[in-house]
């Protein structure tokens, strides 16, 4: 088991935008275990590839609370979307930070999955916010970018006053 170390923001690695994967292969499994291991151990119920440094088009997203449903997307992208919901988010990425972000209600996704095949997945709820957070960390948003200029600021000062709390 190996756990990456987790972006934090305001990183600018954070808003590098990730290249398509070329072959699943087992550099890419090996990826994929290795996301979902930090994922679980953080806790959290989605990861882009983006967020531990490695800038190619892999999420992976577990909603169960037994933590054995797991999601693997490789070079996602939505192909259709619905409805607006607004939900509050949080990230790995900038913890301790809950914002409501509006994002579609429903999405159409295709990609590949850990072995190289291709699905397309109708989602909504839940799974359609971690889709398109976890998409937009590969396109190197992050979703703190959806807020405004001064709640930006705020949660920049919330995360430097908590890092000064830690050291």
């Amino acid at each position: 088991m190996a756990l990456l170390p987790i972006l934090q923001y305001p990183d600018p690695k954070l808003y590098t935008v990730a290249a398509p994967v070329t072959a699943v292969d087992e550099d890419i499994r090996r990826l994929i275990k290795d996301m979902a291991d930090t994922m679980y151990a953080a806790p959290g119920v989605g990861l882009a590839a983006t967020q531990v440094n490695d800038h190619r088009r892999v999420i992976v997203i577990d909603l169960s609370e037994s933590h054995d449903h797991l999601q693997v997307f490789i070079n996602p992208e939505i192909v259709a979307r619905s409805g607006v919901a607004t939900c509050e988010e949080g990230c790995l990425s900038v913890p301790g930070i809950f914002e409501k972000v509006a994002r579609a209600e429903r999405i159409t996704v295709r990609a590949l999955d850990g072995r190289g095949e291709s699905f397309t997945l109708e989602a909504e709820g839940l799974l359609a916010v971690c889709v398109q957070h976890e998409i937009d960390h590969l396109e190197g948003k992050v979703f703190v970018d959806y807020l405004s200029r001064l709640k930006q600021q705020r949660i920049l000062a919330r995360l430097k006053k908590q890092k000064r709390q830690i050291l």
